[in-house]
């Protein structure tokens, strides 16, 4: 019987050491909410100890993404796009070009890398898509989302972060035949094609949920948001915008048979039912003043809480009704959660620290990010008990543990 016990303990162990290491945007989860604990629950008046920056990661608005050992960000130089390796005590490991970047309205660098176990993805706004081997930067493989999946750019540049499950990887041309495509990961061939609505893409980054007897792809065209089978590209939903606007960069959130999106230039907020299996959807509420265009939402509790575009306050929305509940006049930007508190980077520059409890939201702290470059949209990002804020051409790494 020991022996028996041995051998399965050994099994345990080998599957535990093959689970897959995934750093994407906003987090494991795509939800915003980081499993960081031990934090600080206040900050001095100059806020959490500046622990290493770099001022040479080049123009751009996306995110960092933090693996156990490194982080990686992307940003262009004279219209390049190059993909940057730190270590997470700020040395440089590596920096590599794979692509042409954007150079038009907000010039710079878009999404977040997606790092899955030893390979990186990454895109730029002018649509280069391509796999790096995470050690040194080198070229798996590229396509180009225009030239060989006949997309349709938008008007700020393609912004997605890329999504893998399994053997694939999902991205939005935004073709009239080719709105979503899945690309085997390891080799970019094409696996399955999803005209969808046959718009142009949005800004969303997808997200994939289990319901019923599908792998259900979320994400946002133009105009619609869009449920597809991720497994064969089977158009399964929509839900069309009613109003004016087509940016759409906050992926849907799921929850017990319902989802909620936040689209804060389309419907704003809906809440939706799913049918059983996974293949209609009802329309339950519509929220007009909780409206986020780009900033991020996050679940905390039966609550959504994100900054509004219209009215510049952190606000929480009632997941059940579909009513605003809490306000907090604080300006307006990019929100993330961990450990019990919300961390607000606003379009100022500032940083706050918000306790959501379900009496009120309550700011705990502040400090004004001094370096970096032109607009303040990046989302922050937490990671090995460090808050990580790009600003244009600098990143910047706090230390936000307990002592």
């Amino acid at each position: 019987m020991r022996a028996v016990i041995f051998v399965l303990l050994i099994f345990m162990v080998a599957a535990c050491s093959r689970q897959q290491e995934i750093a994407q945007w906003r987090g494991p989860d795509r939800s915003g909410s980081y499993p960081d604990t031990g934090l600080l629950r206040h900050w001095p008046g100059e806020g959490p100890k500046l622990v290493w920056a770099s001022d040479l990661i080049g123009d751009g608005y996306g995110s960092p993404v933090v693996t156990h050992d490194a982080l990686f960000v992307t940003g262009s130089i004279d219209s390049t796009a190059y993909l940057f390796s730190f270590d997470l005590k700020g040395n440089l490991n590596w920096k590599v070009p794979y692509g042409d970047e954007w150079e038009q309205g907000f010039p710079g660098s878009r999404s977040a890398p997606t790092v899955v176990d030893n390979l990186v993805y990454v895109s730029t706004g002018k649509g280069d898509l391509a796999c790096l081997k995470r050690e040194n930067g080198s070229k798996v493989w590229s396509v180009n989302l225009y030239k060989t999946l006949h997309g349709k750019n938008t008007i700020f540049g393609y912004s997605e972060g890329l999504l893998v499950k399994d053997q694939m990887i999902y991205c939005s041309p935004g073709g009239a035949d080719t709105n979503v495509v899945a690309l085997n990961r390891f080799t970019g061939e094409l696996i399955w094609t999803c005209k969808g609505v046959g718009q142009r893409p949005a800004f969303c980054s997808p997200k994939i949920l289990q319901h019923g007897k599908h792998n259900i792809l979320l994400t946002f065209s133009e105009l619609s948001m869009l449920g597809i089978d991720a497994d064969n590209g089977k158009l399964l939903f929509t839900h069309k915008q009613d109003t004016a606007g087509n940016v759409h960069s906050n992926a849907p959130i799921y929850q017990n048979g319902y989802l909620w999106y936040v689209a804060g230039d389309g419907n704003r907020t809906v809440k939706l039912k799913l049918s059983d299996d996974g293949e209609e959807i009802s329309e339950v509420w519509r929220s007009l003043p909780f409206d986020n265009i780009m900033g991020g939402v996050v679940q905390v509790g039966n609550r959504l809480i994100a900054t509004g575009h219209r009215r510049l306050e952190l606000m929480a929305l009632d997941m059940e009704s579909g009513k605003v509940t809490q306000q907090l006049k604080i300006g307006r930007g990019s929100t993330i959660y961990a450990d019990g508190m919300v961390y607000l980077y606003d379009e100022k520059g500032k940083v706050h620290l918000v306790d959501p409890s379900s009496d009120g939201l309550k700011e705990i702290s502040t400090f004004k990010i001094n370096r970096g470059t032109k607009e303040h949209f990046a989302h922050p990002v937490i990671g090995n008990g460090l808050l990580f804020i790009r600003h244009g051409k600098s990143i910047m790494a706090y230390n936000i543990r307990q002592a």
